[in-house]
């Protein structure tokens, strides 16, 4: 191994990763993902899609999962800086409904690994942002499933600047909360 770091969080299965940057003169030179290193730090994922957003600061996305077609991500910051979150909700899991999250930025160049069944969501920190992401299945648009950003029965704690204006997609400030989802979903 030797290409990446990867730093297990206090909720089994997220993952950050490190990857070991070459630099000289010219730059730098990294790998973002090769199967090989993951495989052997036990993400043996194969994916399917790669997706590329582009915020401005105060933008928050999420939180976001699909329902029946969960999705494994593996998610990084080209340019900027973001909040990134994820919550559990496995089934049966010791931590459901917990949260962590993780500042990923191209500076740090950290990338979190989310397996199936987490949702997911990030907050802008930056005045700009672009954000990658790969996925182990495809996107399915009738398939989205959201829960509130602001839920108290998780209770985030977002990094949101005093007096900040949070921009939102329409969608998202209207998911239900973690006791809808699970009584809808996990029955």
């Amino acid at each position: 191994m030797g290409k990446i770091t990867v730093e297990t969080c206090e909720i089994e299965g997220l993952k950050v990763i490190t990857p070991t940057v070459f630099g000289d003169a010219r730059g730098y030179f990294m790998e973002t993902y090769n199967y090989n290193d993951f495989k052997e730090a036990g993400i043996d994922q194969i994916f399917v899609q790669d997706n590329q957003s582009a915020s401005t600061k105060n933008v928050l996305r999420g939180l976001h999962f699909q329902i029946h077609f969960p999705q494994d991500k593996l998610v990084r910051v080209v340019s900027g800086e973001v909040f990134d979150v994820a919550v559990d909700l496995r089934p049966g899991s010791a931590t459901y409904g917990k949260w962590h999250g993780v500042v990923l930025s191209a500076q740090n160049r950290k990338q979190f690994f989310i397996p199936k069944n987490f949702a997911h969501g990030f907050l802008v920190l930056s005045d700009y942002a672009e954000f990658a992401y790969k996925c182990t299945d495809f996107y399915h648009p009738n398939d989205e499933g959201g829960i509130i950003w602001n839920d108290p029965d998780i209770g985030i704690a977002w990094p949101i600047p005093e007096g900040a204006q949070l921009i939102m997609s329409e969608k998202d400030p209207k998911w239900g909360g973690l006791a809808e989802y699970t009584e809808k979903y996990r029955k």
